[in-house]
């Protein structure tokens, strides 16, 4: 076996107690190896007897005898270590900065390569060593080297710590049980050690676990915005696609209105054209009549003069100008009309444009019922979950705190606190009504304003085609005919409210820009009876169903 071979498996060699190379190395029955010393004193203090390295528990204490072939592999090993530490002494490298330096070095401190927790000193190869040739040497405690080591010496005793007190949670020496921390609780170092390790071991488990959370939920978070780019990047497309469209309907209506404008133009030039046309060939007859008037006048042959004057003594025959007008063509309403077709075109874009959107969030559809418990007691429920009406007569129910006592409303019962969300409600046949949400924690027994700021989204039907959004101050509608199902749509994280006309796929009014905190539940009030002209109930209704 060549020293290079042994020197790099020298872990081999080393006690895990003193850690330091076998002196009288012992095997014991579970197969592992100690000096002979350290494993009895180790066992002299612990009962029942296990193995340091696997814990494996001897009820009666092992009979230790040395390996003598471990021994033997360790002397051939000191003897090569020791040849090797004399020919590489002179290849050792000087302590680099944050490397620990040899305390014995003179002149260039060299590396250390480890330290003696007995000497308090840190040693080079070459110093290192008596520690691994000196009998007396040979039992002090050898460790990685390690600065700062008079922080090891107690500085009441000047003795090494080698316990831990658990009362006080420090580590003393052997005198401090006598003199200073008397009726305490001791362990040896090892042994606090260990179990500080298995503590930090498991804290290391819990902390790649941890990491391991966030490393998915990095994931989680990169996924979740690859579909947001990859919605968002749809979603420009068809943007890009509509604008385009508008685009091209004002640039198509406006080249229709400018060929209009053109051809009204050109029929207004073209018979004024014909108009000047004919008078300048009128013109130039008149011309030649008049010179031959002229020239006839000049002459003095009575015969050949009154022989042509029955001929030329009246005009020639021409149109009668007087009534003759060149009408320039109206252009009063030509834009009004250009621009109200342009606007029909994009009205009908639009509302194919609001139904693609309304189907998208349609696929967002809850099932909603009447929550019974928040229902006001004048107010009637179907057995289903779905209906509700004002009964005119007030029944006589417990006043649970959650349920409503001065406003005629009833909420889901369903809660919604993250997400997106959609229903459908059929108002027709009433004369008021009031759809929406509201968050959990609303007032129920006083009169409270339905607005945002007291926890309300809501729209209504306040009079006969009076449709009012209640923001801030309320905001007026204007549907194109009186809607006969609201939808209502809800994006928690967005904070967007949003009320559709399902049938004219028209979007009523959206509430944007909302801090949602709490759980938010369907609100209805189907308004009072108004002596049976708003007898209609409310509907809940799946979507898509003809009502």
């Amino acid at each position: 076996m060549s020293a290079g071979s042994n020197l790099r498996s020298a872990d081999q060699f080393l006690c895990s107690i003193c850690l330091d190379v076998f002196t009288d190395p012992v095997t014991t029955p579970c197969g592992h190896n100690f000096c002979k010393t350290c494993i009895t004193h180790h066992w002299d203090g612990n009962v029942p007897y296990k193995c340091p390295i696997c814990q494996e528990t001897f009820y009666t204490r092992p009979q230790l005898k040395v390996n003598t072939f471990i021994r033997e592999m360790v002397s051939e090993f000191r003897r090569e270590a020791e040849q090797k530490s004399s020919s590489s002494s002179s290849e050792q490298q000087a302590a680099e900065p944050g490397e620990v330096p040899c305390d014995v070095c003179t002149g260039t401190r060299l590396k250390a390569l480890k330290s003696c927790l007995v000497c308090l000193a840190s040693y080079c190869e070459t110093h290192l060593e008596p520690h691994l040739t000196a009998a007396r040497l040979k039992r002090h405690q050898l460790v990685e080297p390690v600065e700062n080591l008079e922080d090891r010496i107690c500085t009441n005793h000047d003795k090494p710590l080698e316990l831990f007190c658990k009362t006080d949670q420090t580590c003393v020496c052997m005198l401090c049980p006598v003199l200073d921390h008397k009726n305490h609780e001791f362990v040896p170092l090892r042994k606090e050690y260990e179990g500080k390790k298995a503590e930090l071991q498991k804290t290391d488990a819990e902390i790649q676990q941890m990491i391991q959370k966030r490393r998915l939920k990095i994931q989680e978070i990169k996924e979740s915005l690859k579909i947001s780019d990859d919605a968002a990047d749809r979603e420009k497309a068809a943007g890009v696609q509509v604008f385009t469209d508008l685009k091209e309907s004002v640039e198509r209506s406006l080249k229709e209105f400018m060929k209009e404008m053109e051809d009204k133009q050109k029929t207004a030039e073209k018979q004024a054209e014909d108009f000047i046309k004919d008078l300048e060939q009128e013109i130039c007859e008149l011309k030649k009549r008049s010179s031959e008037v002229e020239q006839l006048s000049r002459s003095e042959d009575q015969l050949h003069l009154l022989q042509r004057f029955s001929s030329l003594k009246d005009a020639p025959p021409t149109k009668n100008w007087t009534e003759v007008r060149v009408h320039p063509p109206s252009y009063e309403g030509t834009v009004v009309r250009a621009v109200d077709q342009l606007e029909k075109n994009l009205r009908e874009k639009m509302k194919k444009l609001f139904e693609v959107e309304l189907r998208r969030i349609q696929q967002f559809e809850a099932d909603v019922t009447l929550d019974p418990d928040t229902a006001h007691p004048v107010l009637i429920l179907s057995d289903d979950g779905k209906q509700v009406y004002h009964g005119d007569v007030e029944k006589n129910l417990p006043d649970d705190p959650e349920r409503f006592s001065k406003y005629v409303i009833v909420l889901g019962k369903q809660s919604f606190s993250s997400g997106r969300f959609y229903f459908e409600v059929r108002v027709k046949g009433k004369t008021r009504w009031a759809v929406g949400v509201a968050r959990e924690s609303i007032n129920r027994k006083e009169n409270t304003p339905l607005r945002p700021q007291n926890g309300y989204w809501t729209v209504w039907l306040r009079k006969t085609n009076e449709y009012e959004a209640l923001a801030g101050p309320p905001v007026l509608l204007h549907p194109s005919s009186p809607p006969e199902k609201v939808g209502v749509f809800v994006d928690y994280e967005e904070g967007l409210v949003s009320f559709h006309d399902v049938d004219a796929a028209a979007l009523l009014y959206s509430f944007t820009g909302c801090s949602f905190r709490e759980k938010l539940h369907p609100y209805f009030c189907p308004c009072l009876n108004d002596g049976g002209k708003n007898s209609a109930p409310l509907i809940i209704c799946p979507v898509n169903q003809t009502v």
